[in-house]
């Protein structure tokens, strides 16, 4: 379960305004600001952001992506948050940030050049906030990232001075490999991991 409780209460995205298609198409290049702090339970971090999220100003906003979804049902939240009550992660102990912070429409549009300097600044922001576990969402994206090409979902054996690093699918809707449930039960094994690990520390 999560280990504090929101103290305030953030409108739902309910009634919030569906991004134009020319509002999207505005939106390239954008960059969307980290939820992020120092001592996270875990740091949950995407390729890059979509339209969407750079039309909106926040993480995993499409409709259809099962970021936040899979986040309540492992347990992580004891409700269901919105993309627009991001800021209310911190209080789980939770961040978002991405490898590239700069929007496009597809991942694939990110230059090779990018990746290699947003990893760098990745594993920088990893130093600085020491978080418990970095949990990177995309095989492709860690495989290619961290040079581990036959890197599998769950706990990597290699550490980031002292943070766990995870593997998560990909939320978004476009990838059918991993449903909901799926998706949820990977996101539990992670939760569960973190806290067992907590309390190996605590007792040493």
């Amino acid at each position: 379960m999560p280990s504090s409780t929101p103290t305030r209460h953030v409108p739902c995205s309910r009634g919030m305004k569906k991004p134009t298609r020319a509002e999207l198409l505005a939106a390239t290049g954008k960059t969307v600001p980290d939820v992020i702090a120092p001592g996270l339970r875990v740091l949950f971090c995407g390729i890059n952001p979509g339209l969407y999220s750079g039309a909106t100003g926040h993480h995993f906003a499409r409709p259809g992506n099962r970021f936040w979804p899979a986040l309540y049902r492992a347990g992580f939240t004891d409700r269901l948050l919105s993309p627009w009550e991001e800021r209310e992660l911190l209080h789980y102990g939770l961040g978002i940030t991405n490898r590239v912070a700069r929007t496009t429409a597809s991942a694939s549009e990110l230059a090779p050049e990018e990746l290699v300097e947003g990893q760098r600044k990745l594993l920088a922001k990893v130093r600085r906030y020491a978080p418990r576990c970095l949990a990177v969402l995309g095989v492709e994206a860690y495989r290619h990232g961290f040079r581990q090409p036959h890197a599998k979902i769950g706990r990597q054996p290699e550490s980031l001075d002292g943070t766990m690093v995870w593997l998560l699918p990909n939320p978004s809707g476009l990838n059918a490999h991993y449903q909901l449930d799926d998706l949820a039960r990977l996101f539990r094994e992670l939760r569960k991991a973190v806290s067992n690990e907590r309390r190996r520390t605590n007792t040493r």
